[in-house]
């Protein structure tokens, strides 16, 4: 997981990169644009099931590209105007 950023911070993102890379290799790379529903159609959705407070997590999925990493590989991967993480597989 990588820092939170509030929405006062980096807007509505609409549009985005969405990448991953394994050692250095890319895996993943797409756009938020590819998701099904946009962001708020998802937070729109889950209010109406489940109360949503600051700091829930929302998990949609990710790009093509999945495959299993080893130990001891980096994964470095980021969402432009989010940010960016590095994480070692132990």
């Amino acid at each position: 997981m990588a820092p939170i950023v509030p929405v006062s911070q980096c807007g509505h993102l609409s549009q985005a990169n969405i990448w991953l890379k394994v050692d250095g290799q890319s895996r993943q790379n797409s756009d938020i644009t590819h998701l099904i529903w946009s962001v708020p159609e998802i937070v729109s959705t889950l209010s109406r099931f489940f109360e949503l407070a600051p700091g829930d997590l929302i998990f949609t999925g990710t790009p093509d590209g999945v495959g299993a990493v080893q130990k001891g590989q980096l994964m470095h991967g980021g969402i432009d105007g989010l940010g960016e993480l590095r994480v070692r597989v132990v």
